[in-house]
């Protein structure tokens, strides 16, 4: 496994493709432009022109993925599920175990990544590896299960937000009633800053991203220190050998399988830096080293920050009841034994899902912006286009905006029904790595070595075979147990709607391809013709 610079013998055709879009000699160029002139050219490899500004770097790119990870305090916003299904120990060895599967996907996309650093992520790289016979419905169907993932992703993280506040609100006024009507308004707001920072400060979006993970970094302590000096500690015992099966399901080993998804949830996001692809500096080789020192730092601070907090539990079931909706925000209080403790300590969290929002909305629009430009989304003239101005993507930032205002209303009528949209994020995104990863074992195992059009980053035929084939295990694992209700007898309100939506989004591509998608979908729109440069340059 390397991640080196671009090296002619990766990319062939790296020069003279470079040459051909700056328009005079690489040699002459200052360093800064010729990686310009790097990334173009692997664009105009694949047939793409640069339509979006290049200002980001390996930080802010790494800020970008921590702070949508933001992988120790989802671990927290998310804890109820692993408390109810295999408890504290649960908890230890699930993180382990969903860190450790993670690590095999970003491993398998950072090579694809590298290979194919384009806006659409997963579905380009099953457009370009997935057999031809296939390739062009199984990249459609992926390309409309990325934009669902993403957009579920957003509306997740401001409803968190917004039910966080409600909650801190909770804890310090017993009497406050919280309606759902302003859990919505506090979306909205926050949805709005998000949309702010995209548009009107889109050109300091890099900036931003570094000082945001200044503050999950700075974050972490300011949460984990008060917490572990004041709480009563309990035994190792406790926590390394306490499972409980409050769900009720039977076997107890069903039940540490079900509690995964706290943790699969804290690891979904990894391929946001493929989907700003484009507006990365040297992009194949940032995009592989950020997502692998995301994926070590996140899953650091967040089993770091795990096990200060079981080790920190106090009463177990006035956690799993408070009233605030989270249990870390009483086991917060009962560490500090104070409202403005907890308050203090709740607040960073609060701040840090806020700032996950913005690269959300980044993210999410990146993506769609890619999709459209293919032709693979309704109203894609419109959706494609890029401010001139601004450089930025408008139109799918706006949509983005306007579909997450749209499904927050649902949660006035039923928090139910809203939460049955969210639910789906760990099986869309693992789908869509699923059937890209699968493309890309394929393509490994039925292509000579020779003849793969490798990255800067790659691992080898055994390494690269071996960590496919696990990320794909651990992969159909997470989407099948995502799919499952944290308790045995459910009711309405505790069913894991999740199954009956994703099987919806299946269901509609599916049908949308057959009325309309195959008549104008074709795969990736050649936007540059190669046969000048190639004819130029010999």
């Amino acid at each position: 496994m390397a991640a080196s610079s671009l090296s002619e013998h990766e990319y062939p055709l790296k020069t003279m493709l470079a040459k051909e879009v700056s328009g005079e000699s690489l040699g002459a160029e200052p360093a800064a432009e010729i990686v310009q002139s790097q990334d173009e050219a692997v664009l105009a490899y694949y047939g793409k022109r640069q339509q979006l500004r290049r200002n980001f770097g390996l930080l802010s790119v790494v800020g970008l993925t921590c702070t949508i990870l933001i992988t120790w305090e989802g671990v927290l916003s998310v804890l109820e599920a692993g408390l109810l299904n295999g408890g504290p120990s649960g908890l230890i060895y699930g993180f382990l175990f969903a860190w450790a599967g993670s690590i095999m996907q970003v491993l398998t996309m950072a090579e694809m990544g590298s290979m194919i650093p384009l806006a659409g992520g997963q579905y380009n790289w099953v457009a370009i590896l997935a057999p031809p016979s296939c390739s062009k419905f199984l990249s459609y169907l992926t390309g409309w299960i990325t934009i669902i993932a993403w957009q579920a992703g957003l509306s997740t993280g401001a409803f968190l937000g917004g039910t966080l506040i409600q909650g801190l609100l909770i804890l310090n006024n017993p009497n406050y009633t919280p309606y759902q009507w302003q859990g919505t308004l506090l979306f909205y707001a926050i949805i709005a800053v998000a949309l702010f920072v995209n548009t009107y400060l889109g050109r300091l979006l890099p900036k931003i991203e570094s000082l945001v993970l200044v503050v999950h970094i700075c974050g972490f302590f300011a949460v984990l220190i008060p917490l572990v000096y004041f709480a009563p500690h309990v035994s190792a015992g406790d926590v390394f050998q306490n499972f409980s099966n409050i769900g009720g399901w039977n076997p107890s080993g069903l039940s540490f399988f079900i509690g995964l998804t706290t943790s699969m949830l804290t690891f979904t996001g990894l391929d946001a830096a493929c989907h700003i692809a484009e507006e990365i500096e040297n992009a194949a080789v940032v995009i592989p080293r950020s997502m692998c020192i995301s994926v070590i730092l996140n899953g650091v601070l967040g089993f770091s920050m795990l096990l200060a907090l079981l080790f920190c539990l106090g009463d177990l079931a006035d956690a799993l009841a408070t009233t605030t909706g989270y249990p870390f925000i009483e086991i917060f209080y009962q560490a500090t034994g104070s409202n403005a403790g907890a308050s203090a300590m709740t607040a960073v969290i609060i701040v840090t899902f806020i700032f996950e929002v913005f690269g959300l909305l980044a993210t999410a629009s990146r993506m769609t912006w890619a999709f459209a430009r293919e032709q693979g989304l309704p109203f894609s003239s419109h959706l494609a286009r890029v401010e001139p101005r601004t450089f930025l993507p408008l139109w799918s930032i706006g949509l983005m905006v306007v579909i997450s205002c749209i499904l927050a209303l649902i949660n006035i009528g039923s928090t139910t029904a809203f939460n049955a949209f969210i639910s789906l994020v760990i099986a869309a995104f693992y789908s869509t790595f699923l059937i890209a990863a699968s493309a890309l074992l394929h393509k490994r195992l039925t292509t000579p070595a020779a003849e793969m059009h490798w990255g800067p980053f790659k691992m080898g035929r055994v390494l690269g075979l071996t960590v496919n084939i696990l990320a794909i295990l651990y992969s159909v694992i997470g989407i099948f147990f995502s799919f499952w209700p944290p308790t045995m007898t459910v009711t309405a309100q505790t069913m894991n709607w999740s199954v009956a939506v994703f099987g919806g989004v299946i269901v509609f591509a599916i049908v949308f391809w057959f009325a309309h998608g195959r008549k104008v979908y074709t795969g990736p729109i050649v936007e540059i013709g190669m046969g000048r440069v190639l004819s130029k340059s010999a």
